[in-house]
């Protein structure tokens, strides 16, 4: 697999996500309302229409257009005294349908628990989202104290966590290249060192089933891909450790593999009897 030979090209932010089903056109009014309600992160409470146009590329007209409707349907709030947005409940109220209806996370979510209980472990289970991955479940049984907390809804980089190299490994393969480009482009510092790391973690999931990395202070995390009707997602096993990454690796290995192979088993069930 050529991994290194990429295309130098920016690539936009649509384009790293899923493909689109269908042949009709998109409609663009739709997809810059989405990409208002996705200008609000953790640490971004209240935005006002200047912060949305600088964080969307869209014009400040555009925008006062668009959170207005956005209001009107529910999806944001308006603070008097700022005048500035707010995410509403109905954004909640949409991941929980997410998870609840997730037949995936409810297949793996009992296998997860039991081994993060038995060995003490942090466990999750993440989906990819253009350059992140996105927790749809964290387990966490830290042996060691951790300040560190991973909920559900948390993004972590794709190319810098084991969940996203596993990830990249199982990707379709012009979604992968593109991915691959806009990391190039937008690590373009730390490409020397990055690009060879993505591609041995590749290597690793195709050859060991499993990708390992170290992107935090004293965690080490592990990852396989799994599928699912057509989707991949990626499971983890992680530890709060001063230990060596390889001898990390040689005690975490084992574990995630045994989880990775019983959760896949029961996809592959149910995607039997779908």
């Amino acid at each position: 697999m050529e991994v290194l030979n990429l295309m130098n090209s920016s690539t936009p932010a649509q384009s790293l996500g899923a493909e689109k089903p269908g042949v009709s056109p998109a409609n663009r009014s739709l997809e810059r309302g989405i990409e208002i309600l996705r200008s609000f992160r953790p640490g971004s409470e209240l935005l006002g229409n200047a912060e949305i146009a600088e964080r969307t590329g869209l014009s400040r007209s555009t925008v006062s257009r668009l959170t207005q409707t956005l209001v009107g349907c529910g999806y944001l709030q308006v603070e008097a005294r700022t005048r500035a947005y707010r995410l509403a409940p109905a954004v909640l109220s949409l991941a929980h349908a997410m998870r609840s209806g997730s037949t995936a996370l409810a297949i793996a979510a009992p296998h997860m628990r039991d081994a993060s209980q038995a060995e003490r472990l942090n466990v999750g289970l993440a989906a990819p989202d253009r350059d992140e991955m996105v927790y749809l479940e964290s387990i966490r049984y830290n042996r060691r104290p951790s300040l560190r907390r991973v909920v559900s809804g948390q993004r972590v980089p794709m190319e810098l966590t084991s969940l996203g190299r596993a990830y990249l490994a199982v990707a379709p393969e012009g979604q992968r290249k593109a991915l691959l480009a806009h990391f190039r482009r937008t690590r373009r510092t730390q490409w020397a060192t990055l690009g060879p790391a993505l591609a041995a973690a590749i290597r690793d999931v195709e050859e060991k089933g499993f990708c390992a990395a170290a992107w935090q202070p004293e965690v080490v995390a592990l990852a396989a891909p799994l599928l699912f009707k057509g989707s991949r997602y990626a499971l983890n096993v992680s530890l709060s450790t001063a230990e060596p990454l390889a001898s990390a690796v040689r005690e975490l290995a084992p574990t995630l593999l045994a989880l990775s192979a019983r959760i896949q088993h029961d996809l592959d069930v149910a995607t039997d009897a779908w």
